[in-house]
């Protein structure tokens, strides 16, 4: 039996997932390191392992410029849409 409350919040947490599995396919469809994608960002190995972390967390939240150089480090275009 679930809990009250528990597919909100998987919800909540399936829309972050998402958005990290999205992340991750474009580095590695790439074949980039992180250290290869902060350089073509112009930031730290460090910076990008916190931005690829940070989508798991419910207090920080990437700016759509940071998630855009990632993007475009990756060799991809962001694109938003809602489903």
């Amino acid at each position: 039996m679930q809990r009250p409350g528990f597919a909100q919040a998987w919800q909540a947490l399936e829309e972050e997932y998402a958005a990290l599995a999205t992340l991750l396919q474009a580095r590695s469809e790439a074949g980039l390191t992180q250290e290869e994608v902060a350089a073509r960002m112009g930031t730290t190995k460090s910076a990008v392992s916190r931005l690829e972390a940070s989508l798991r967390s419910p207090t920080h939240s990437p700016s759509f410029a940071t998630l855009r150089k990632y993007a475009h480090a990756c060799g991809k275009r962001l694109v938003v849409t809602m489903v």
